[in-house]
Order: structure tokens, then C-alpha cells, then sequence
């Protein structure tokens, strides 16, 4: 069932007249121990989670999600960890769409063949390699689909209609809009261009279109759900467990966050 289940969570979001909310926490991160009680309490208020793999040179992220990595890494994380809190989430949260995101190394070091079988086993539903362009996703894409995991692509504000299709042809589950020309936690730009160019990509397509980097507020989640067929929020998340103090703290701080956007987009609906 794992590569029909995200189609599953945007059907089950269409059909409630929404968008889907989309959240990523780093994995180990503040520890190990904390991160699954983290994880956990944002799922319940999301359709998809996106698990961040922490790496020592995450190149596409911002300040907020680079220091996540070094704090999980700093406290002895290490790819198993990954998996087994990928597994407790999988174990609590059936109908969860989850996303196993991250740079190439750490699948690569590992051989893709290892790393798809313990995705899988884990019961991710995809994965999101964000320094494996489609044009390089012969080492990965074959391997991925036969372990049923889902290869989520990128597009940017600078795509092609080229670069489009590609992104269409090679990648499935959904096509993710970076939606600004930076790292994760930058500020969005206008959402004109943002729509403008969502609303591009979706007539290209027929796979599902998120947009994220820069999504902080409820409001912008609305503004964004207005158009886009998922939203991705991740560095404000990860901001509350530095903004908190003990891991009930944060927990509650996430809970009460995401709540507010999930309920946002339900405004919106």
C-alpha cells in the first residue's frame, strides 16, 4: 500500500475540499528520546510528515533547520534511529503520509538497495532526496519504485516548462514547489508570483502540487491552501524547540501550532 498512500491522503483531502498540511521535523532532534514524543504529537495535527534525516552539510536548508541536524547529530542520532522512529509513527498513525527527506550521502552511503528495504520496513511512503535531480535519478528511481516508495521531486520558481515535465515524468507521489529562490525559512515572496507559478505547474501535471519554504503563519497556510494542493511548513516547527524549554513544552508548543494552521485551511475550505 505505501506508494498509494500519500494518492490516498490527497484524495481523502480533495474530497474534504482542502489542502493538505504537510509538516517536517528533524529526526533526533533535540534527542533522540525527544524526537519520537515530538513527532508524534505533530502527526496528529498533519496528513503528511515529512522526517528529516539529519546530515552534516544540509546545503538547501536555512539556519533554523541546519542547527536542527547539528543538535541531532551532536546527540548521537544515526540513520537507525531514523527508521525506528519512522516505524513508531507508521505503528501509531496508519492512514499517515510519511516522507523520508534529506541529501543523497546518506542513502548512497549506504547503498540504495539497504537504504529503500529499511524505508520500507519502516513504512515511509516516499522519499525526498533534495541533491538527486531527475536528471540523476538513475542511481535511485528504478530501486525506489520496487520497494513501492514514492521519489518526490523539486521545482523551483526558476523551473522550465522543461524542467516541468521532467520533474513529472520521473518523479510520483507529489510535485513539491520550493517556493522562492533560497534556503528553507526565508521569507516568501509575494504570493502572486507564488500562485501564478503553482497554477503554472498544475496545469502541467496531474500530480499533486505543494508549495513550501517560507510558510510560517496560519494566514499565509490559508493564503497558500487557497491554491495549492498541500503545504509544507517545516523551519517554524522546528523554530518551537528552541523557543520551549523541556520536551512537554514543546510538544504542547507544536501541538497548538499546527492545530492553528490545520484549522486555517479548514477556514479556508
Amino acid at each position: 500500500m505505501s506508494q498509494m498512500r500519500l494518492s490516498e491522503v490527497f484524495k481523502r483531502c480533495k474530497t474534504e475540499g482542502r489542502a493538505a498540511l504537510i509538516g517536517y521535523l528533524t529526526a533526533g532532534d533535540p534527542d533522540v528520546a525527544s524526537s519520537h514524543k515530538l513527532l508524534a504529537r505533530l502527526a496528529s495535527h498533519v496528513d503528511i510528515i515529512e522526517v528529516g534525516m539529519p546530515f552534516s552539510d544540509p546545503m538547501a536548508d536555512g539556519p533554523v533547520i541546519q542547527a536542527a541536524s547539528e543538535r541531532a547529530l551532536a546527540s548521537g542520532t544515526k540513520i537507525a534511529d531514523v527508521f525506528a522512529i519512522t516505524a513508531e509513527l507508521r505503528s501509531a498513525n496508519p492512514e499517515l503520509g510519511i516522507v523520508l527527506m534529506g541529501y543523497a550521502n546518506i542513502a548512497y552511503a549506504m547503498g540504495f538497495e539497504t537504504f529503500a528495504q529499511k524505508a520500507k520496513a519502516a513504512g515511509a511512503d516516499g522519499v525526498l532526496l533534495v541533491d538527486i535531480p531527475p536528471e540523476e535519478g538513475g542511481i535511485c528511481d528504478a530501486i525506489f519504485a520496487a520497494h513501492g516508495l514514492d521519489r518526490i521531486l523539486l521545482l523551483s520558481p526558476t523551473s522550465t516548462d522543461e524542467r516541468i515535465r521532467l520533474a513529472d515524468q520521473k518523479g510520483t507521489g507529489f510535485i513539491y514547489y520550493v517556493s522562492l529562490t533560497g534556503i528553507t525559512g526565508a521569507e516568501m515572496g509575494a504570493m502572486d508570483g507564488i500562485r501564478e507559478k503553482t497554477r503554472h505547474i498544475q496545469s502541467m501535471t496531474d500530480k499533486p502540487v505543494c508549495v513550501g519554504f517560507g510558510v510560517k503563519t496560519p494566514q499565509q497556510v490559508a493564503d497558500v491552501a487557497a491554491f495549492a494542493d498541500g503545504v509544507v511548513v517545516g523551519s517554524h516547527f522546528v523554530s518551537q524547540i528552541t523557543s520551549h524549554d523541556g520536551t512537554d513544552a514543546i510538544a504542547d508548543a507544536l501541538g497548538s501550532s499546527a492545530l492553528a494552521m490545520h484549522q486555517a485551511i479548514a477556514s479556508g475550505a
